[in-house]
């Protein structure tokens, strides 16, 4: 599989890339043979990058992902995880519903300044049983998941301490990369504004369908550097199933304006012999810009089919036919299970 450079780092990744929240558990549960099938399917279609994060699972797929990638090379991966949430254990009643299935016993604790950062790192690496991390992402931070009042203060948190441990770890060779992992563009401009970050892991904000990172935060990442890994390219599963009856747009049933233009993407696509899901998963990787488009799932046959859809032909042509059926802007609610 080709790679591409993350920023101006020597760091490059797989232009397909698997994240492991279903592994923790999102949604259903993910027995850890099923994971581990999965993971030993990535690898098979060449992936090379893999993403995950202590919220998975409440640790359950870092704890995974460590324990495959334990017996590979060490210089044969790329492996990413995120800071933001402090795991501390709690009784098995306590747990909450975080949306993921049978996940370990703990909650989470948000917090972005220094110390924090500093020691979400030391706990990811006991997690994970490895002694490398590439890149690390700041994880959900903006006003989508905390409110515009609580991100005032947690967005200064990183600005005042927490962009200086990373920026430590990463002098210090710790990490090779550094950036935000989010679901919106507005924190990301807001970041942007005061560091100069080498990557973001931004989901569902360019895709075939929502293209709101194209008007501001594209031309900045051109401008500074900054790489883009693109998650949620399905926007929830509606560019995967089409407008069908239950189909979702952004974690919620999709309006019927979403389910009216993804029925003429869906026309479109047919009259090119294609999958509307084939588009969809290329479309990023037009982009210089986009590094890694980051696939999730929890089942080896949902990663074969997806990968075999990769092979497909779609032409620049076949992209602008679809542009006339874009959204403005995302629909995104505050209740949203995060990248």
């Amino acid at each position: 599989m080709h790679t591409r450079k993350i920023g101006r780092t020597d760091l490059a990744v797989t232009e397909y890339s698997f994240g492991t929240a279903g592994l923790g558990g999102l949604y259903r549960e993910c027995t850890r043979e099923a994971a581990m099938a999965t993971l030993d399917a990535a690898w098979g279609a060449g992936i090379r990058y893999f993403d995950t994060a202590p919220y998975y699972g409440l640790g359950l797929a870092e704890r995974r992902v460590g324990d495959f990638l334990r017996d590979k090379p060490g210089d044969s991966y790329v492996l990413s995880t995120k800071v933001g949430r402090l795991l501390h254990p709690v009784p098995e009643d306590k747990v909450p519903d975080y949306s993921y299935v049978r996940a370990l016993n703990f909650d989470v604790t948000y917090d972005y300044g220094y110390d924090a950062i500093m020691r979400s790192v030391e706990m990811s690496y006991a997690r994970l049983g490895l002694n490398r991390i590439d890149i690390l992402y700041v994880h959900d931070i903006g006003g989508y998941t905390h409110g515009a009042a609580k991100n005032a203060v947690y967005l200064r948190q990183l600005l005042d301490s927490g962009l200086k441990a990373l920026e430590e770890l990463k002098s210090a060779g710790a990490i090779s990369a550094y950036g935000l992992g989010i679901n919106e563009v507005p924190v990301c401009l807001d970041v942007m504004r005061h560091a100069d970050i080498d990557c973001i892991l931004l989901a569902g904000r360019y895709t075939l369908l929502d293209r709101s990172a194209v008007a501001e935060l594209i031309p900045l990442c051109e401008n500074k550097g900054t790489s883009l890994v693109v998650g949620g390219v399905f926007n929830s599963g509606i560019l995967a199933t089409g407008p069908v009856e239950g189909a979702h747009f952004d974690y919620m049933p999709a309006t019927e304006e979403v389910r009216t233009k993804v029925a003429a993407m869906e026309r479109l696509a047919g009259e090119r012999g294609l999958p509307l899901a084939a588009p969809a998963l290329k479309f990023p990787l037009a982009h210089p810009q986009v590094a890694s488009v980051l696939l999730g799932t929890a089942k080896p046959s949902s990663l074969e089919r997806n990968m075999e859809l990769t092979q497909r032909t779609i032409t620049a042509e076949d992209f602008a036919a679809f542009e006339p059926f874009t959204l403005v802007a995302p629909a995104l609610g505050t209740e949203a299970v995060r990248v």
